[in-house]
């Protein structure tokens, strides 16, 4: 049996990171993540780290406002994902950090700087946990080297009044629906603050122009549920039963 990459997770206890933890135990990786000097002040973060070593995960203490920390965790591993968040305020944004982490790895030099962009949004509808799935999946595949891998399961591609149709198909109702031109939502933009402003753009983008569905993927690029079959993706009408 071919040996699998040892994996590095940065951000392991955030939104998406823990799921990816979650999942690289589960596919067979020996899985390290990244701890940091001050986690003891949040409690809930030192529960899910126990219960991450607890599953088989090794901890690192590292910082990214200590170089060599980094580069003595990159030394343990074969592969570094990560999963920091980010926000709007670009002047101080968390994934600037990540230039810490590049130079970490290659004063490391025991991990290729490769990458994998992996893209979806609305109204491309996916379950995180299965995009921390195909994720994983793609670290020991030569398939996906150096190539953008798009998360567009098919049956998840859908409009906003096609999601309210679903809903309704569950509740047995049909709701009382309101519409906006494009004009009209445009205008309203100019009444938010920058921030509800970057947020609403984002919307528009996607389910007005349908921006990250309304292109066919190239040579260079994979298609999640495609090349990963056997991971069964959540849909939407399964997802929403839960809260019936």
């Amino acid at each position: 049996m071919e040996t699998k990459s040892k994996v590095l997770i940065i951000g392991g206890t955030g939104h998406l990171g823990k799921r990816l933890v979650k999942a690289s135990l589960e596919q067979g990786h020996e899985t390290y993540v990244l701890q940091r000097p001050d986690v003891g002040v949040n409690i809930e973060k030192v529960q899910m780290l126990l219960s991450f070593k607890k599953h088989g995960a090794h901890l690192v203490n590292g910082s990214f406002h200590d170089h060599q920390s980094l580069v003595d965790a990159v030394k343990q591993v074969d592969v570094v994902i990560c999963a920091m968040s980010g926000d709007f305020h670009i002047s101080s944004h968390p994934l600037l950090l990540q230039l810490k982490l590049v130079a970490a790895i290659k004063e490391a030099g025991n991990v290729k700087v490769k990458y994998l962009y992996a893209c979806t949004d609305v109204p491309i509808f996916v379950d995180e946990d299965d995009i921390a799935a195909y994720t994983i999946k793609t670290i020991d595949d030569p398939r996906t080297l150096n190539k953008t891998l798009y998360i567009r399961p098919p049956a998840n591609i859908l409009s906003q009044r096609q999601l309210v149709e679903i809903w309704e198909k569950l509740i047995g109702k049909v709701l009382k629906k309101s519409s906006l031109s494009e004009k009209q939502f445009l205008d309203s933009l100019k009444e938010k603050d920058y921030i509800e402003q970057a947020a609403m753009t984002h919307f528009y983008h996607f389910f007005y122009e349908g921006c990250l569905a309304n292109f066919e993927i190239g040579d260079d690029a994979e298609e999640a549920s495609d090349l990963y079959p056997d991971i069964k993706y959540t849909r939407v009408e399964d997802y929403l039963k839960q809260y019936i």
